[in-house]
């Protein structure tokens, strides 16, 4: 596709793309961010519509509704947590023990926005699973699986850095800087809202 934009596929109900790290998802309320991975699809394809979102410095699968019934459809879906998402990122330090999870409510840090924090009184419940993929002694950093049950914004990024291990490049909650925030998703199932049919999409961690 135009712009670098790659589809893993589409169908006349719906669309899969990789969405590169720094591009919006959507529109941005100021003039400057109205260049985002919906408006580039749906320059070729026009009935292409939102239906979940990625952080702009997130990477990689981003489900797309061909029309406003597959949108609500497919809504429908992550609404009741029947899609599954699988990401991939590295920390900064060595994660002790192999798996395990995050359940701490989150909320606009208002003042300091789009920064979220955890706030136990106000916050929405927020969890996150996550599982070791391998550990780099040399360069202390934990290449780690994460499953967020819930969907709540920078929930994956807030999470591993409240453990003491944020995502490297997240400069926002307290990482070094780096050439990327190393978060990608990679992992993508779900019902396909016309053929019933369970399927999957899996995309490379490109770091």
């Amino acid at each position: 596709m135009n712009n670098e934009i790659t589809l893993h596929y589409i169908d006349d109900a719906l669309l899969v793309a990789e969405k590169p790290t720094g591009l919006l998802s959507v529109p941005g309320r100021l003039p400057e961010n109205q260049d985002c991975l919906v408006s580039r699809l749906q320059a070729q394809y026009p009935d292409a519509l939102t239906v979940h979102r990625l952080d702009q410095v997130t990477s990689g699968l981003m489900l797309y509704a061909r029309g406003k019934e597959m949108q609500a459809a497919l809504s429908s879906q992550f609404e009741k947590r029947l899609v599954s998402k699988r990401y991939e990122a590295v920390v900064q330090g060595l994660i002790e023990g192999d798996a395990g999870e995050v359940a701490l409510p989150l909320i606009c840090d208002w003042p300091n926005r789009p920064r979220q924090m955890v706030d136990f009184e106000r916050g929405k419940p927020a969890l996150t699973r996550w599982r070791v993929l391998a550990r780099d002694v040399e360069a202390q950093r934990t290449r780690v699986e994460l499953e967020p049950v819930t969907g709540r914004s920078h929930q994956l990024r807030l999470h591993m850095a409240s453990l003491g291990h944020p995502i490297i490049g997240d400069v926002l909650y307290g990482a070094e800087p780096a050439a990327r925030v190393q978060l990608h998703a990679c992992r993508l199932q779900f019902v396909h809202p016309v053929s019933g049919e369970v399927v999957g999409f899996v995309s490379e961690s490109p770091f």
